[in-house]
């Protein structure tokens, strides 16, 4: 952790809602004049769409049906640690993005699913913005979330997740049924050993439940909106955390636990700017005090 140079970190899988989070934290940044270098987990991917595909299909002849971009043969570990190490001691550090569509690689004059060449992030920004899968990791051998002075988890219940790449996968990208379940399948190894021991290290975690009958998402015929969830936000550490303004603020809301709040799903961005404005302020403090 640097108080020279922040770094928030999102967590959470595809279809969490961390892309939500994503925009109110823009607004914060906009509002508060803050110049934040945002960089998207997907870069951090060891193969482009195409090789990936061919790795799928390798390690499942070699015996492997698990291999998926959620554990660490599929991603570079070493280098997001080396990024949020560097830029924590010296607001530099190198990246490069992963061009999801038409739109992303045209400016670029590259197919959709490749990565752009990796490049310096400029000089002067106020802080780094992690959005992606692997922003509070720990493993044996490497330990992101050390260098984070603010890492948050997205994370819906499993089934509600399940429910959103469902219809997402298959409206969206075209995918089969069936395909989308074995994908699920064949990540869920790693998503136990790799995606989830995150969420004990995050500070705030933000869990959407349903409050309408999830117990068979296969068959779920829409993603059940924010009206018909509620949202779990739990602090690592409460304190100095002003509760009783979160509750007057964010209506209908009330506290499960010392450290947890619920409110309606649909309350998740101002929740989001209620909680992280002042935390925001601290960090850009701390930043001014030790330039």
């Amino acid at each position: 952790m640097s108080a020279k140079h922040p770094i928030i970190s999102i967590t959470g899988s595809s279809g969490a809602g961390t892309t939500t989070v994503k925009v109110a934290f823009q607004h914060i940044f906009r509002r508060e004049k803050i110049n934040a270098f945002i960089i998207e987990g997907d870069a951090f991917h060891r193969y482009d769409r195409q090789e990936m595909r061919a790795k799928m299909e390798e390690m499942e002849k070699k015996g492997n049906p698990h291999f998926s971009h959620f554990g660490p043969e599929a991603n570079l570990f070493e280098e997001l640690e080396a990024l949020f190490r560097e830029y924590g001691e010296t607001g530099r550090g190198k990246y490069r993005k992963y061009l999801h569509n038409e739109e992303e690689a045209a400016p670029y004059g590259q197919k959709p699913g490749t990565f752009t060449p990796w490049q310096e992030i400029p000089e002067g920004t106020d802080l780094l913005f992690y959005e992606g899968l692997h922003g509070a990791l720990v493993t044996d051998k490497v330990n992101v979330v050390q260098y984070t002075d603010l890492p948050i988890g997205i994370v819906p219940i499993i089934n509600l997740e399940w429910i959103q790449k469902l219809h997402r996968d298959k409206k969206e990208r075209g995918y089969a049924h069936e395909d989308v379940v074995h994908t699920i399948l064949r990540r869920m190894p790693d998503y136990v050993n790799y995606i989830c021991p995150q969420f004990s290290h995050t500070a705030v975690n933000f869990q959407r439940v349903p409050i309408v009958d999830t117990s068979n998402p296969f068959i779920a015929r829409d993603i059940p909106s924010p009206d018909e969830s509620m949202l779990v936000i739990r602090f690592r550490n409460p304190k100095g955390i002003d509760f009783p303004y979160l509750l007057s603020m964010l209506k209908d809301s009330f506290m499960s636990r010392p450290n947890t709040i619920v409110c309606p799903g649909s309350k998740m961005p101002l929740a989001i700017e209620l909680i992280f404005t002042p935390m925001i302020w601290q960090l850009m403090h701390r930043k001014r005090l030790s330039s």
